[in-house]
């Protein structure tokens, strides 16, 4: 491995540093829209609770993964990924609606 001159060194540790911030920023974001999105979930959580329905619905779970994979190729992410990350959320979702029904208040 070549390593470059100091003033290269300095410009890329610059740059760097100049998105490792603008990943910061992101990850904020997400954090943010991600408890924005759960928000919503209870809300469903607790309809789904006080009407007696199941905490999940495999058809909408379904509709929504080819939904996402389809924008994650528009968007140039791997669809394999978006469905894990929306499997993963989905699974701590129908978590919450079984607590809601079952009388727990979810964290």
């Amino acid at each position: 491995m070549t390593e470059g001159r100091p003033d290269e060194r300095d410009a890329a540790m610059a740059e760097l540093l100049g998105i490792r911030s603008s990943i910061d920023n992101i990850d904020a974001a997400l954090i943010h829209l991600l408890a924005e999105r759960f928000k919503f979930t209870q809300k469903v959580g607790r309809l789904k609770a006080e009407h007696g329905l199941p905490p999940s619905d495999p058809s909408r779970e379904q509709r929504q993964i080819a939904r996402l994979r389809d924008l994650a190729v528009d968007a140039h992410l791997d669809p394999a990924f978006a469905e894990k990350w929306f499997n993963f959320v989905v699974a701590e979702v129908i978590q919450h609606h079984e607590e809601i029904a079952g009388g727990a208040r979810p964290e």
